[in-house]
């Protein structure tokens, strides 16, 4: 199991004060941080009387909580319990707190997290599908969510049945970062056959997260709730497969209210799971067969960022005849193999291929001529035109109409 988070922030009253709110009774994420704002400092929350309770929006029952001391005691004892099950907690006030769930209408008061926090600062996509997936769907989930991990994104998921625990798998087959997202408490395994892969998750440097407190139930209300989340955290939305009245059109739906990009697996018309996909290719989700149909979309200072890293880790790389590339290039209509046959190792690159490339970008075409000009010290024609065919023969590069080339990852 990983180690505790190290958070810089220790559990000062401020903390507290949003943890007490979190547990307390008719205190959902809306009216905690309608409080908050009321009473500036969220400390204040411990000594306030109980009409600057009632002014700060807590309903009667609420005020008396706090106002009795039974908020602070059931927070004091939460944070006991979260020490030792190695976890942490964040706040919004934290500098951990992931970024992008503040951004979304009502994000939660209060996160509980194990394993590796940093991860949910990170950016990765949320892919969800239905907990009976055909061999097509689950081999589509695992193949991209592989792919994308590779490639640095985050995978995020609900550790559901189905599409959601092919995703996770996916993603550890990669060596990726992978984030399970629940409905339970951090502490209540859900389905209970994946206890294993919660353990692995955690093992693999992933973290699971939750808005509910230790020891909540998976209870159908808490699903939706969790959807929101999951998409919160996301800078897009992977829907592989799912019928029509299924919760992933819940978790769609939220997307597209928090602006995220919403990407979606076509299926056969006459399956019942391909409704949901089909339909939202339909109303303009991003149709993906592939890795590189989320890569060519993702927003250009994340995919700009993800490349650098990986650009960075190159040099790292040990390579032997035979041994996986850090850019693997899938072959396109084998995304569904689910046995990862899809992607076979590419060769290292050459010096003349290395300048040619750092010419490139994936949002800016370059002109032949201009990018001749541009190694005209460096390289002859004929040297970049055979690297150009060779990264071209990779998958690196595309060539475009007019001799203008594109990077491709």
């Amino acid at each position: 199991m990983a180690e505790k988070p190290a958070i810089a922030a220790e559990t000062t009253e401020a903390r507290l004060a949003w943890l007490a709110l979190a547990l307390t009774p008719r205190m959902g994420p809306t009216r905690t941080f309608q409080a908050m704002r009321a009473l500036g400092d969220p400390a204040r929350l411990f000594s306030a009387s109980l009409t600057e309770l009632r002014s700060a929006g807590l309903p009667g029952e609420s005020a008396e909580f706090c106002l009795a001391g039974k908020a602070r005691s059931a927070a004091l004892a939460e944070a006991q319990r979260i020490a030792e099950e190695r976890a942490c907690f964040l706040t919004p006030d934290d500098p951990a707190y992931p970024g992008r769930l503040l951004e979304i209408f009502d994000p939660p008061s209060v996160l509980w997290v194990r394993g590796n926090v940093a991860l949910l600062e990170r950016a990765g996509l949320a892919v969800v599908g239905t907990r009976k997936p055909t061999p097509y769907g689950q081999g589509m989930a695992t193949a991209l969510s592989r792919d994308l991990a590779r490639r640095g994104l985050v995978i995020f998921s609900g550790m559901a049945r189905g599409v959601d625990t092919a995703a996770h798998n996916g993603a550890l087959e990669a060596g990726g970062a992978t984030v399970a997202v629940w409905g339970t408490g951090i502490d209540v395994v859900y389905p209970r056959e994946n206890k294993d892969l919660a353990e692995r998750i955690l093992a693999g440097n992933g973290a699971i997260v939750s808005e509910f407190p230790l020891g909540a139930f998976p209870a159908p209300q808490n699903f939706p709730i969790r959807n929101r989340t999951l998409s919160g955290l996301s800078v897009g939305v992977l829907v592989v497969e799912a019928a029509e009245h299924s919760g992933t059109r819940i978790t769609a739906r939220c997307a597209l209210e928090q602006g995220r990009d919403v990407y979606a697996v076509p299926g056969n018309a006459t399956n019942v799971n391909s409704w949901g996909p089909n339909t939202l290719i339909k109303q303009g989700a991003k149709l993906t067969a592939t890795w590189e149909d989320v890569w060519e979309d993702l927003p250009s200072q994340v995919r700009l960022q993800l490349e650098d890293e990986l650009a960075a880790q190159a040099p790292a790389e040990s390579f032997s005849p035979g041994s996986a590339s850090l850019f693997p290039e899938p072959q396109r209509g084998n995304s569904g193999n689910s046995n990862g046959g899809s992607l076979p190792a590419a060769a290292v690159l050459s010096e003349h291929e290395r300048l040619v490339l750092g010419q490139l970008h994936q949002d800016e075409a370059l002109q032949l001529d201009d990018l001749m000009e541009r190694l005209e010290p460096q390289l002859a024609s004929a040297e970049i035109f055979t690297a150009l065919f060779e990264l071209e023969l990779a998958g690196r590069v595309r060539q475009m109409p007019g001799k203008n080339y594109l990077r491709s990852f």
